[in-house]
C-alpha cells in the first residue's frame, strides 16, 4: 500500500471481529515498533503483550480492548524524549497493522498505578500507551478511494489553518 494512502485511509478501529491474528502478522506489528526511530538510537521502550482483559479497567475505554486479538502496553524508561519515541513506535506500529488489514486504536491510562502494579514494573518504568488491534468488525477498503479522497474526508481542520509558514 502507498504510505501516504495508509496514512490517510487509517481511522481508529475499536470493535473487531473473532478472528486472531497470524502469528507473522503479530510478529511484523511488533516489529514495526522496534524499527521506529528514536533519540540517540536508545530504544527507550519495551513492547509487552498482554491478555486482552488484564488492563481493561484501567484505561479510559475498556470496551476497546474487549474485542481485541492483541493488545500492547508500550512501557518507557529513560530521560529525553521518551513520550515522543514512544508516539513514533506506536504510529509505525498502527500504519504496519493497517497495511496487513488489522484495525487498532490508542488508549489512554485511567490508572497509571494500578497498571504499573499489574505489569510489574520497576520505578523507573512507566506505561506511554496501550495498543489494541484485531480485524475490524467492519472492514474498510483503503484502495476505495484516492488518498487525497480519505483525506478530504477525513475529520480534521483543513490544511491551510494547521500550517503556518514564517
Amino acid at each position: 500500500m502507498d504510505t501516504f494512502l495508509a496514512i490517510a485511509s487509517r481511522r481508529e478501529v475499536r470493535d473487531y471481529d473473532e478472528r486472531p491474528l497470524p502469528t507473522g502478522v503479530e510478529e511484523r506489528i511488533l516489529d514495526a515498533g522496534r524499527l521506529a526511530g528514536n533519540s540517540k538510537n536508545r530504544q527507550p521502550w519495551r513492547f509487552v503483550v498482554i491478555p486482552r482483559d488484564l488492563l481493561a479497567g484501567y484505561v479510559y475505554n475498556p470496551e476497546n480492548l474487549s474485542g481485541a486479538a492483541l493488545v500492547v502496553a508500550i512501557v518507557v524508561q529513560g530521560k529525553g524524549p521518551v513520550s515522543f519515541d514512544a508516539g513514533r513506535a506506536a504510529q509505525n506500529m498502527l500504519l504496519a497493522a493497517w497495511n496487513e488489514g488489522v484495525g487498532g486504536s490508542p488508549n489512554g491510562i485511567s490508572d497509571e498505578a494500578a497498571v504499573r502494579a499489574a505489569l510489574d514494573l520497576d520505578e523507573e518504568e512507566r506505561v506511554a500507551i496501550v495498543l489494541s488491534f484485531g480485524y475490524p468488525a467492519r472492514p474498510r477498503d483503503p484502495e476505495s478511494r484516492s488518498a487525497a479522497e480519505w483525506s478530504e474526508r477525513a475529520n480534521r481542520r483543513p490544511l491551510q489553518e494547521s500550517v503556518r509558514k514564517q
